[in-house]
């Protein structure tokens, strides 16, 4: 069996009540609830949270929430993997016999169901324990700058001062969408970017949703995929 678990606290702080503020037209968790059932791939969406309203609004748009989240995994220090773990653990309790498990971040417009087939189907190919979406930087992390108490700027990295962009290694960020992982491999805590395949996916396609400015950025990128052709 394979499960959609989407954790979705009630206490985000820098974006009050985040996971339900409207997002062009819908709260924002039900941008993750309709891809993950448009997928077509999961037996069951499950919402795990700690807030009554969140619950609500999760099974209205579709998700089951089939239990509450502890206090003590709801707080804001608390890590994706254990809130994972117990979810499967939970679920498990209710007789269901969960094979793989794909851990759906609420705030995330721009995932698509194609991208969840892809990463399903790069799980099952492979031995990782993980397989989650990444994005290359939009300049080489080598060439980083810091800024010094006088406003003079210096190289993190002063070996590559000299080295052409084209020669230095590429590197990825967390898109920060979905890992898909083995059930085992959740409840054995295992940490997703030590055991997981990153599979790259467009930047243009990725947005962090953590303050008011990417909230603005997100609805001006959604005014403009639905105002033109998007890239391919």
């Amino acid at each position: 069996m394979n499960i959609a678990i989407i954790p979705a606290r009630g206490g985000s702080k820098r974006i009050p009540r985040k996971n339900i503020k409207d997002f062009c037209g819908k709260p924002m968790i039900a941008w993750a609830i309709e891809t993950a059932r448009t997928s077509g791939l999961f037996d069951h969406v499950v919402v795990t949270t700690d807030d009554a309203e969140i619950s609500e609004l999760a099974r209205i748009w579709g998700a089951e929430v089939p239990f509450v989240r502890p206090a003590a995994l709801a707080d804001d220090f608390t890590p994706t993997v254990p809130v994972v773990a117990h979810a499967i653990g939970a679920c498990q309790s209710l007789g269901w016999q969960v094979d793989q498990v794909c851990c759906i971040y609420p705030a995330v417009p721009f995932m698509q169901s194609a991208d969840l087939v892809a990463a399903l189907q790069m799980l099952e190919a492979n031995d990782a324990d993980y397989v989650f979406p990444v994005a290359a930087y939009p300049s080489a992390i080598q060439r980083a700058l810091r800024q010094l108490p006088n406003g003079l700027m210096e190289p993190f990295y002063s070996q590559y001062v000299s080295t052409r962009t084209q020669d230095l290694e590429p590197a990825y960020y967390d898109a920060g969408q979905f890992y898909w992982g083995r059930a085992q491999a959740w409840l054995e805590g295992k940490n997703v970017h030590q055991y997981g395949i990153g599979m790259v996916i467009p930047s243009w396609r990725v947005v962090d949703i953590d303050n008011s400015e990417d909230w603005l950025r997100a609805e001006l990128m959604v005014a403009a995929f639905n105002g033109a052709n998007s890239p391919a």
